[in-house]
């Protein structure tokens, strides 16, 4: 299988935060090798629900052979190793130690019962598109044509 390059969404809203984006990326780059790039890490305030804790949030980057169920496997086994217990029922969020989105996959669309991607709300979500920018901002969203820069100006519009 060729190499894809992907991008992954990580934020943290509880605990120290520091630690849980380092101790997340490190196990990423364990199970993935190193990453191609890193975004810094940006604050944001809570996205559809209600908490007094502000997020941390990152976009890092792998190329990587791993196909994309087993990916979603792997982020899955590294949230729950951080101490994670559930994802998101129904839109419904919650704090969380760390969350780990799988944002693009190449240029692949994949849309199943586990997995949507590119990721469905990331146009919608500065916090996602701020540090997509910084490594990636000529990265086009293969469903809807934009690049991450333009999606970001029509967020701050």
């Amino acid at each position: 299988m060729d190499k894809k390059t992907v991008y992954l969404g990580l934020g943290t809203n509880t605990g120290n935060k520091q630690e849980n984006m380092r101790r997340a990326i490190e196990n990423l780059s364990l199970a993935l090798g190193s990453p191609i790039a890193c975004s810094t890490f940006m604050e944001s305030e809570p996205w559809g629900f209600e908490s007094d804790n502000t997020f941390l949030n990152c976009v890092i980057a792998f190329s990587t052979s791993m196909p994309p169920l087993a990916l979603l496997d792997t982020t899955e086994q590294i949230e729950r190793s951080m101490g994670r217990t559930s994802k998101s029922l129904n839109g419904q969020y919650s704090d969380r130690i760390i969350d780990i989105d799988i944002l693009f996959y190449g240029d692949e669309i994949i849309d199943c019962e586990r997995l949507t991607v590119p990721h469905p709300l990331l146009h919608k979500r500065s916090f996602v598109l701020a540090p997509m920018c910084q490594i990636a901002s000529h990265h086009i969203h293969p469903l809807l044509g934009l690049t991450m820069e333009q999606l970001l100006a029509a967020q701050e519009n």
